[in-house]
This record gives C-alpha cells, sequence and structure tokens, in this order.
C-alpha cells in the first residue's frame, strides 16, 4: 500500500484535508438539488442568475470583518462554525423540499444564509492551512487541498443528481450529515496562538480592518493574478446556466446534469493531482495567461456544442486549465502573504473569488434573459479570451514571474 504523501502525514493537515473533503461533497450535491427545483419553480434562467447573487451579497459585507476575525480568533473555531451553520441552512432546504419547493423567495433566503455563513467561515479556512503545515510542504499541501475541493465536485454533483433522481429529500439529509461530520474534524485541529502582533493590534480600527486590502494594492503581481481569475470567470463562467443547458439544450435530466456539473471538476482533479506530484517549474505568469485564454476557448466550445460528450469534454478542458491558474494564484498569495494578515488578505481574495461566482452566476442568467443563453456563453468566452491577450500589458510584473517558490512575504 503506498504511503500517504508527506503533507496528509501531518495529522492536522490531515484532518483539514478530510473536513474539506465532506463539506466539499455536501455543498456540491446540495448546489444540484437547489440548481435543478429552482430552474423547476419558473424555467426561468435569472432565476438561476438570483441565487448567485443572493450567495454574494453578504460576503461583500462581511468580508473585511471576517478576515479580521480570522486573524484575531482561533481560525479552527471560526472554521467549525462555519461548517455547523452550513448544515443548519441545508436542513432548511429539507424542510422547504419536503413542503413542495414551490417559492423562489425561500430559495433566495437561504441561498444569502449560505453566502454569510461562507463568508465568515472562508478567510479562516484558507489561512489555516499555511499556519499549520511546515513551509517545505506548503506547496503540496496547497495542491492537496485544491484536489479535495476537485474531488468532491467530480462525486458530488453525480452523487448528488442521483439522489435527487431517487428521492430529492436524500440530497439534504446527507448533505447536512456530512457538513456536520466536517465542522467536527475542524474541532480537532490545532493551531498555533492566533493572537496579533503587538504593531498590529495597535493600529486604529479602520486602519486595521484594511491591512488586507492595502497589502494586495501594494503588490501587482497579487492583484493582477486575482483581478485576471475575477473577470475571467466573471464573463467566462457557464456553470450557473447548466440547468438551463441540460435540460432545454442538451436534452437530460438530473443525473445528467450532476453529470456536467462534474465536468469541471474532472478536469480540474486531473490537474491538481499532475501539480502534487510535479508543481510548476518556470514562466508560471505566462502559464496563467495562457491557461485563461484556453479556458476562455473551452467555453465557446460549450456554447456552441449540442452534442453531450463534446459539452462534457469543453468543460472538461476548462476545470483543467483553471487548476492551473487557481494554483498559481493561491500559491502566490500563501508564499507572498505574513501569516498575520493572512486573514485579511484572504478575505479580499474571497470577495474576487466569489465575485467571479456567484456574482458571475447573476451575470450569466441575466445575459442568458437578454441575449438567449448560447450567444451569452458565447460571448463570454471570447471576452475571456481577450482578458487573456491583453492581462500582460496591464500587469507586467505579472506576466514576468517565473518561479512561484521564489516568491517571499513583503
Amino acid at each position: 500500500m503506498p504511503a500517504l504523501p508527506p503533507a496528509l502525514q501531518h495529522p492536522d493537515f490531515r484532518r483539514v484535508w478530510l473536513g474539506l473533503l465532506g463539506s466539499g461533497f455536501g455543498t456540491q450535491m446540495v448546489s444540484v438539488a437547489v440548481g435543478w427545483q429552482v430552474y423547476a419553480i419558473h424555467r426561468s434562467a435569472f432565476d438561476l442568475g438570483l441565487i448567485g447573487l443572493a450567495e454574494f451579497l453578504p460576503l461583500a459585507l462581511l468580508a473585511l470583518p471576517a478576515g479580521q476575525l480570522a486573524d484575531r480568533l482561533p481560525r479552527t473555531l471560526i472554521a467549525a462554525g462555519s461548517s455547523f451553520a452550513e448544515a443548519a441552512v441545508v436542513g432548511l432546504l429539507l424542510l422547504v423540499t419536503i413542503k413542495g419547493a414551490a417559492q423562489l423567495w425561500a430559495y433566495v433566503a437561504l441561498a444569502a444564509l449560505t453566502g454569510a455563513a461562507s463568508a465568515v467561515g472562508n478567510p479562516a479556512v484558507r489561512a489555516l492551512t499555511p499556519e499549520i503545515v511546515p513551509t517545505d510542504l506548503l506547496a503540496s499541501a496547497l495542491a492537496l487541498r485544491s484536489v479535495a475541493g476537485q474531488a468532491a465536485a467530480v462525486s458530488g454533483p453525480a452523487l448528488g443528481g442521483l439522489l435527487f433522481s431517487l428521492r430529492p429529500e436524500a440530497v439534504y439529509a446527507v448533505g447536512c450529515v456530512l457538513l456536520l461530520a466536517s465542522g467536527a474534524l475542524m474541532l480537532k485541529v490545532t493551531q498555533p496562538d492566533a493572537a496579533e502582533p503587538a504593531g498590529i493590534r495597535g493600529r486604529p480600527p479602520l486602519e486595521s480592518l484594511l491591512l488586507g486590502v492595502r497589502f494586495i494594492r501594494s503588490s501587482p503581481i497579487i492583484l493582477g493574478a486575482i483581478s485576471l481569475d475575477l473577470f475571467a470567470v466573471l464573463f467566462g463562467g457557464a456553470v450557473a446556466l447548466l440547468p438551463l443547458y441540460a435540460r432545454s439544450i442538451l436534452h437530460t435530466g438530473p443525473l445528467g446534469l450532476g453529470v456536467l456539473r462534474s465536468a469541471t471538476a474532472v478536469g480540474a482533479l486531473a490537474a491538481g493531482i499532475m501539480l502534487a506530484r510535479k508543481p510548476l517549474g518556470g514562466r508560471a505568469g505566462r502559464t496563467l495567461l495562457l491557461s485563461v485564454g484556453i479556458f476562455g476557448a473551452s467555453i465557446v466550445v460549450f456554447g456552441l456544442s449540442r452534442w453531450f460528450p463534446l459539452s462534457f469534454a469543453a468543460l472538461a478542458v476548462s476545470g483543467f486549465v483553471d487548476m492551473l491558474s487557481m494554483n498559481i494564484r493561491s500559491t502566490t498569495v500563501a508564499l507572498a502573504t505574513p501569516n498575520d494578515v493572512r486573514g485579511r488578505v484572504n478575505a479580499v481574495e474571497g470577495v474576487f473569488i466569489s465575485a467571479s461566482n456567484e456574482l458571475g452566476a447573476f451575470e450569466s442568467g441575466s445575459a442568458a434573459a437578454l441575449l438567449g443563453a448560447v450567444p451569452a456563453v458565447v460571448a463570454g468566452g471570447a471576452i475571456t479570451i481577450a482578458l487573456a491577450l491583453v492581462w500582460g500589458r496591464v500587469f507586467p510584473p505579472l506576466a514576468r514571474v517565473d518561479r512561484l517558490e521564489d516568491i517571499r512575504p513583503s
């Protein structure tokens, strides 16, 4: 039997990894059920976008305070509390399903609660790995963390679609249990004292709150990487429209929707395993730009496809290159950020990430409602290709990044 990777031999990181795997399965399964039920109410692409907007708005309001909490309080307690809160929301979704799942407002309200729980927990969760893992294992640990999320994303949607086709309530029941287990694992993680250094504690409250923003503004490499991710997924993302594509264009059912949602994770998982075994070498900045360009091209292919295998393949390619760009971004942030401001920096980065996902879902739904699904997706992919072509000129230091391991905290 092969030995575990060195990072997974670290007991606390192993608990974090298993917790992320469990919560990833739970949320991915639930997202399939929610998407199918929401689209079934009015058959409206705009409703799907509205769910994404409801998940994003709490993040915009809570990100900076959540980042400060992650630098002041034990990050394990915050991460566990976030998982328990999300489990409670899934329990309420179960009640909504039992009562008929016919009211859109209930899904919008619960999406907002999910966004609030995620906004509070994400900075602590993302800052936890660099804090507890030795520096020499950090690159591998970050790749394995991505593998956990993508492994859940590969199987979670398909399993969610299968359970939903058997009995909708089963998806929410299993998801709730997994989120509770994830919170319990986080409580068992031991971490160093999270108290702020005296120099930071003495700062005025507003200045302390904005430290993450100021740090990112002072680093053009970090700002360029995360803003590129924001705009690429904002315009090029098509995940929010998968229920529409599954039902109205590819003519498949809940199981087919789950398989489509798994496609991006299949590609991402392949890239994550590759990166865990052999991290990126040189020319990381150019690799990032190339990955974003290929991502946009794959979205154009998906938008035009009417054949299920081709649609699956296009989404898998998009997931593969998106994992490459995400690994470059997350490794850059982890290596360039001191631990005492890591929560605040991750909170700001989380706003960029969620804006690209949740706000991108709203953009996709709105554009599809105005232009039609196919023109909206194809146009978004074309814009993403254009961004990849010009971003190196907007942020020259990003294009010149060579080896990520040479990056040091500012």
